[in-house]
């Protein structure tokens, strides 16, 4: 029988069977290939939050081969390879019109970094990237990696990125940023100050989902600039002073989440344009998303690589895993 990756409690992953039910009308079957975890929202069920409820499918996206093809499903052919939505698992079966269909160039890898493109789209509009703007990104997973080569696409003339793991800063070192900051060994803060002439950033964008992140985000702003909150945030315990330098700054604090509709842009901007544009880019080999994959487990490690995702990060940017 063919096996998926389950959490059968808070923080307990196996390998489980499964079967998998006749085909329905409109549907195709995947044989699946590869496929990625999500590490904020996921883990966040995985850890019991939010109304977690166990056994929990675990991953997020996957890539792989239409084996099978239900009534009246046009444009698919056997051997197509496509991506979509879905937990870890050997098979999968999606409605036809839900199946992201890959181009020849397009890596899986690409395909998995879909999911993280719409949060740091979301990050660069609503925090109003322009044209020759300095630009600060805090959190380098998935999201902040995404995020740091949108802002190069958008036109910052300086791209900061800060984040405490060395194996995250040096994947986005190696596609061209102007500084790298570890927040365990500075003050992020009065650093991006220093590296633009004393003014600061115009705009920081939080991925992290961090207090002292948050802080240090704000107080390397410039005068009136934007914060666009991008990390799903938990109870503030410490690490943020607004009264140090806020009230006399004046920092705007967005809070940006891709599929809240109606957007900030509404009715011209919604979350499937979104979703367009960050398949289309992706499709198109607009990114370098090789690094931000790492490591890639064989299906059979993954219950073993989950938990060292969650209990170890700094060993992981995203996790990949091949079937």
């Amino acid at each position: 029988m063919p096996k998926e990756l389950v959490a059968i409690a808070v923080q307990q992953p196996v390998l489980q069977d499964y079967e998998e039910g006749p085909l329905a009308a409109g549907d195709i079957r995947i044989e699946v290939e590869f496929g990625a975890p999500k590490r904020g929202t996921e883990l966040t069920g995985y850890h019991g939050f939010r109304g977690a409820s166990f056994p929990m499918g675990l991953g997020n996206m996957c890539v792989g081969r239409v084996i099978e093809i239900g009534d009246g499903v046009e444009g698919f052919s056997i051997g197509d390879r496509v991506a979509g939505y879905g937990n870890l698992r050997e098979t999968h079966t999606w409605n036809a019109e839900r199946a992201l269909r890959m181009t020849d160039q397009m890596t899986w890898k690409d395909a998995v970094c879909y999911d993280p493109a719409h949060f740091a789209l979301a990050g660069i509009r609503d925090g109003q990237v322009r044209l020759g703007d300095r630009v600060a990104v805090f959190g380098l997973g998935a999201i902040g990696q995404m995020t740091v080569q949108m802002a190069k696409m958008a036109g910052a003339a300086f791209v900061a990125a800060v984040d405490p793991i060395a194996k995250r800063r040096e994947v986005v070192e190696n596609v061209g940023i102007d500084l790298a900051l570890d927040p365990t060994t500075i003050d992020v803060g009065e650093e991006l100050k220093k590296a633009t002439g004393g003014l600061g950033i115009d705009v920081a964008i939080e991925t992290s989902a961090n207090y002292q992140a948050l802080d240090g985000a704000i107080r390397g702003l410039a005068y009136g600039g934007n914060v666009a909150v991008v990390g799903w945030m938990k109870e503030c315990k410490g690490g943020l002073d607004l009264g140090a330098v806020a009230h006399f700054d004046i920092p705007n604090l967005i809070f940006a989440r891709a599929c809240s509709d109606p957007n900030r842009d509404h009715p011209r901007w919604d979350f499937g344009r979104i979703t367009d544009h960050c398949w289309k880019w992706l499709s198109d080999g607009r990114f370098d998303c090789e690094e931000i994959v790492s490591p890639v487990v064989p299906f059979a490690e993954s219950p073993q690589a989950y938990q060292e995702m969650d209990l170890y990060p700094e060993k992981s940017v995203k996790l990949g895993v091949a079937f």
